[in-house]
């Protein structure tokens, strides 16, 4: 099965090789047919401490690396 990929920005990178990146999605609401945005916050691994916050980036699923991270960054995006 295929590691799932998702784009978001980085909210800090507060922890030592660890920064909590947020992915935002859109949907439609299925009965105000609106268009709704929601967010969710990962934790993933950052072997470099390279990644600073405010900088888009591409996280990738892997096996668990501590109790909350299950994702690793992958790079920026965009640069």
């Amino acid at each position: 099965m295929p590691r799932r990929v998702m784009t978001g920005t980085v909210v800090s990178d507060k922890g030592d090789k660890t920064v909590v990146v947020q992915v935002e999605r859109t949907y439609l609401h299925p009965v105000l047919k609106k268009t709704v945005r929601r967010s969710k916050r990962y934790h993933a691994h950052d072997e470099a401490n390279g990644y600073k916050v405010g900088e888009q980036v591409e996280i990738s699923e892997c096996p668990p690396k501590s109790k909350l991270k299950r994702w690793e960054v992958v790079g920026r995006v965009g640069a």
